[in-house]
């Protein structure tokens, strides 16, 4: 699951992306309204959670701009306005929840699970390519057909769903580096090969027929070794 955060506390900010992170989440955080618009116009994400008082824009606005533009996206309102006004407000202007702070962490997350769960698209709870399969309860990969099996660990989990959401097509490296770590972040791009690495021996080691392929210059392709 990909979310923008919206959330000017940079505290905070930080605390949401490293739990959602482990729930095996991909977090893009911004920290005012205007940018908080602009992600969203201009990314694909299964949810939002935004903030209200925001600098640039504020939250309610921000929503009714998305939902103008036929923005579907879940959105989760997260912020310490909490009295019936602003609740009707938020949900008004298109949330599909609102939750006050101070919140519980499980409680976020499950939010969050319940709003995607309402969305458009159905979640798929198993991806599935060739002989594998990656099972999200539970992060292993799977081989369907001898069903051996193992878990991944968070990074090399979004790294594979990205790979199965895209089979036999070459992914740069760019939009592979987005999309797992996040448009902001600083890894490097040997984190990528290393964790390319880790699922290469992975897949190997449950006797897969699926091979990651490196093309020159272009990127990675997940596909069938004939």
């Amino acid at each position: 699951m990909r979310v923008l955060l919206v959330e000017d506390e940079r505290n905070l900010s930080a605390a949401i992306c490293k739990l959602l992170e482990k729930e095996r989440m991909t977090v893009d955080p911004v920290y005012t309204g205007t940018d908080g618009l602009d992600w969203a116009l201009s990314s694909e994400y299964d949810a939002i959670i935004l903030d209200v008082m925001l600098p640039g824009m504020d939250g309610f606005s921000v929503l009714r701009e998305l939902r103008k533009e036929k923005i579907s996206t879940p959105v989760l309102m997260l912020t310490a306005r909490a009295s019936l006004e602003d609740r009707l407000t938020g949900l008004d202007s298109g949330a599909d929840y609102y939750l006050p702070k101070p919140f519980e962490s499980a409680e976020l997350v499950s939010c969050l699970h319940a709003i995607t769960r309402r969305g458009n698209r159905t979640p798929i709870m198993t991806l599935s390519y060739g002989d594998i399969c990656l099972e999200q309860k539970d992060a292993k990969l799977r081989n369907t057909e001898s069903g051996a099996e193992i878990k991944l660990g968070a990074k090399e989990y979004q790294l594979m769903e990205l790979f199965l959401r895209n089979p036999a097509q070459i992914l740069t490296k760019e939009t592979m580096q987005d999309k797992v770590w996040g448009l902001e972040s600083d890894a490097e791009y040997n984190n990528l090969e290393v964790y390319v690495s880790f699922l290469r021996k992975k897949l190997s080691f449950i006797g897969s027929r699926m091979k990651i392929r490196a093309t020159r210059g272009l990127g990675y392709s997940l596909e069938e070794e004939t």
